[in-house]
Order: structure tokens, then C-alpha cells, then sequence
């Protein structure tokens, strides 16, 4: 199949048309359509709605300093010449598609996992296929450009005939793992964590997250669409994403954790920290929640981030309500978790929510400032775009951004995931090193 160019590759968007065009179609496997789909290849699963595009009518690509900023008026230049066709539903309107590292500034050595991916990339799909969460199938195709209304339509023309029975003929088993190796091993993780908790003692570093990296080699050539499938499978209630660049690795994952969503003036968000595994019974799995419920250092953990979501949110908001906190149970593992909404006071776009509560202290710590600078200095791997925002954002600012953790970054027959824990002052090595190990089993069992 060739490649289906995009229409503008540059970061420039002003004066560009946009012309998108789309029809209701049948169902269509998610894993088949991202086998045939082009890259730049997008996928993203939320609350019933499924999506699954590929090819760039536009992308938008920025490193350095103020990348928020930048992608955001980069994307409000792009979408003020849009056309929208008027029968398209709100889920198959243009949306950019894409993510941001979660260092600024964070610069590879050209050969590394995350060659490919850079500070910031959003992409404007030249098709997509949506299926919302009443059931219906949208195919849209999109260009830009003075020939986007001509090339749309026959776009759409193309691809209605391309996914027209469409099967999920994709293998059923994950490549199988050969070898493991952790980045750092055990000895140099309990050196880091030691090392962490020292730092807490003597200073004002309240809590850091450290993370640690998986590289496993496999048996079988990766698949990333048959794992996207195996992965919506076990965790439906959890975003599903895959970012796949022209000329780089495949980064996905089945992520708990909200960021934030931003629909008009109302804004939703979550704490998410606290864990523990699942139990093997029903009455030992209800045994380790009120374990965790009752855990101090857990406890501890889990409000510092509650503390710190609700004053990054403060200058925007008219009102914050925190919910009650429960336990989230998933397949591997359960969390403490704490709903929290805001109402905006301006008509804030969502990446300005993003900038504000990237990174939060469920995947960096407090001091903000502080976390970080112990991160870099500590961590014995590049952590790319690993908990980092990743997500989707349209013309009116509206959007949905999930934090990029359990998750892996793959080519061919190797793939390396990530995984991290928050460390305050009583934080035991060899239990950390437990937890971190829970936080791989979402990929590691699509690709076992």
C-alpha cells in the first residue's frame, strides 16, 4: 500500500484551508484499520469512543522552550480557515492528535528510543475512522490547501472502497518475550531509591517519582495493532493510545490516569496514586484495598497530589470540588484515586491546563522544580515520551489529555516499557521494586 503523503508538514499553518469530508460507514476492526493505515499512525480510545487514523493532512512539530504555547497557537492558526462539513458528528470533526516529552528541551543522541519524537507533535489526520459511544462508524478524510475541498472528496471516495470489509484477521497472541533487562537492575535501584529517600530527609523535597526501564527482546516481529487490541480488551475503562511518527519507534500504552479534560468551562481531572496488586480471591483482593486504604505512606502520598492538582488548577478556576476518594480497581493492580472538577473563569484552551499540571506529582513530585532536577539527575534512562501528555485538542480549545504511563516504546522485535513509583521519606527499596513491577504487567501480558 503507498503511503498517503500529508498535505502541509510544516508548523506554519497561517492562511491554510481546511476541508474536511465524511460518511457513517460499517463497523471496522480497530486493529485491521491500523494495520492499513499510513503513518504518521494515531490511535485513542476514551469513554466508548474508539479512533483509529493515520496519514497528516497537517502537523504541527516544536522543540525547545514554550512548546505549550507554541502548538497552541500554531493550532488555533490552523483550525481559523477550517471548513467542516455540516453533517459530520462532533466525535468525527478535526481534532490534532499527538503528545509532548515530558522534558522540555529533551534532546536525543540520534540513536535512541525516541529518535523520531520530538518536544511536541500534533498531527491533523488525513483519515480517520471514529466509532462513537452510540455505536455508530464515521470514515472522515481531510486536506488542506487550495485543492482541500477536490482531494477530500476523493480521498473519502479512496478509502470507503479500502476499508470496505475490512477484517480483524490479526494474530491472536502477543510475539513472546526471549530476554529481559532492567534499566537500572536491582542493585542500582535500591542504590537510586536510598539515594532518593536520603535527599527527602535532608532537604525540602517532599516526594519524587523514579521510573525504571524494561527492554525485553521477543520471539516474533511486534505487532502494535494486535497489541492495541489485547490491551482494549483487559482494560476498557483505561485511554488506550498509540503515537506512530514517520520514521520512528511505536509508543503505546493503557494508561489509568487522567490529565485533564476540558469541555467549554468545565474541566475534569484525577489524583491517581497510592497501589498495591490484586489479590488472588475475592477476600484477599478486599484485603489489600483496605490495606491501601489504611496505609499511611500511601495515604501521604495520595494527598500531596491531591494538594498539588487543586492549586495548579486555582488560577483558572471559579470552583474546585474534590470527590471522595475510592479505590480503582484494574487488572493487575489498584490505585487510590480522587476525582476532582473545576469551572474555568476565562475560556482557557485545554493545552493551558496541560502546561499548568505537566508534570503532576503522580509522575514527578514536589517541589515541582526540585522532582525534576532529582529526576535528571538521578534516573539511568531517557524518559522520552513516557508520562508524559498525550491526548487530542479542536478549534473551540475543548480536549482530552491522558499521562502516558503503562506504557512501552517498540520496533520490530524489541520493545522497552516503562514504569515508576512515588517515593516519600519511608519508602522501602525492596517494596518499590515490587510495586514497579505490577505497573509492567499491562504490556508485558499483551506481548507474553
Amino acid at each position: 500500500m503507498e503511503p498517503l503523503r500529508g498535505d502541509e508538514s510544516s508548523a506554519d499553518p497561517d492562511e491554510t484551508t481546511i476541508a474536511t469530508r465524511g460518511r457513517e460507514v460499517a463497523p471496522v476492526p480497530v486493529g485491521g484499520a491500523l494495520r492499513e493505515l499510513p503513518r504518521p499512525t494515531v490511535a485513542w480510545s476514551e469513554a466508548g469512543q474508539q479512533v483509529a487514523a493515520g496519514g497528516s493532512a497537517a502537523t504541527i512539530t516544536v522543540d525547545g522552550a514554550g512548546r505549550f504555547e507554541t502548538v497552541r497557537r500554531a493550532g488555533e492558526a490552523l483550525f481559523g480557515g477550517r471548513t467542516v462539513a455540516p453533517d459530520l458528528p462532533r466525535a468525527a470533526r478535526p481534532r490534532l492528535f499527538g503528545g509532548f516529552a515530558f522534558h522540555e528541551d529533551d534532546k536525543d543522541d540520534g540513536d535512541s528510543l525516541w529518535t523520531g519524537f520530538p518536544d511536541a507533535q500534533f498531527v491533523l489526520p488525513a483519515v480517520l475512522i471514529v466509532s462513537t459511544a452510540d455505536d455508530a462508524t464515521w470514515l472522515v478524510s481531510t486536506a488542506t490547501g487550495p485543492s482541500a475541498d477536490s482531494v477530500a472528496e476523493a480521498r473519502l471516495d479512496e478509502w470507503t472502497d479500502r476499508i470496505s470489509g475490512l477484517e480483524d484477521d490479526l494474530p491472536t497472541a502477543g510475539p513472546g518475550i526471549e530476554r529481559r533487562t532492567y534499566t537500572p537492575e536491582d542493585a542500582g535501584w535500591r542504590r537510586q531509591v536510598e539515594a532518593a529517600v536520603e535527599r527527602i530527609g535532608r532537604g525540602t523535597l517532599r516526594k519524587v517519582v523514579l521510573a525504571q526501564a524494561l527492554t525485553v527482546d521477543l520471539r516474533d516481529a511486534l505487532s502494535v495493532p494486535t497489541l492495541y487490541e489485547r490491551l482494549s480488551e483487559t482494560y476498557p475503562d483505561c485511554f488506550r493510545f498509540l503515537v506512530a511518527p514517520e520514521g520512528a519507534g511505536q509508543f503505546f500504552g493503557a494508561t489509568p490516569e487522567r490529565l485533564v479534560s476540558r469541555d467549554g468551562r468545565t474541566v475534569e481531572t484525577a489524583a491517581l496514586a497510592g497501589s498495591t496488586g490484586r489479590g488472588d480471591t475475592p477476600e484477599e483482593d478486599e484485603w489489600l484495598a483496605r490495606e491501601l486504604q489504611e496505609s499511611e505512606k500511601d495515604s501521604h502520598e495520595h494527598e500531596l497530589v491531591v494538594e498539588a492538582v487543586r492549586a495548579q488548577l486555582d488560577p483558572f478556576a471559579t470552583s474546585i470540588s474534590t470527590g471522595d476518594r475510592s479505590v480503582r480497581r484494574l487488572d493487575t493492580v489498584q490505585h487510590l484515586q480522587t476525582p476532582i472538577t473545576a469551572d474555568l473563569a476565562e475560556d482557557d484552551h485545554v493545552l493551558s491546563l496541560v502546561e499548568a499540571l505537566h508534570p503532576t506529582p503522580a509522575v514527578g513530585g514536589l517541589p515541582p522544580d526540585e522532582a525534576l532536577q532529582t529526576i535528571t539527575e538521578t534516573e539511568a534512562f531517557e524518559r522520552g515520551w513516557y508520562a508524559s501528555p498525550v491526548g487530542w485538542f479542536d478549534a473551540e480549545g475543548n480536549g482530552t489529555f491522558a499521562v502516558a504511563i503503562r506504557s512501552a516504546v517498540g520496533t520490530d522485535r524489541r520493545a522497552t516499557l516503562f514504569a515508576g513509583n512515588g517515593l516519600v521519606a519511608d519508602s522501602d527499596p525492596d517494596h518499590e521494586w515490587d510495586e514497579v513491577q505490577l505497573k509492567y504487567r499491562p504490556v508485558l501480558d499483551a506481548l507474553e
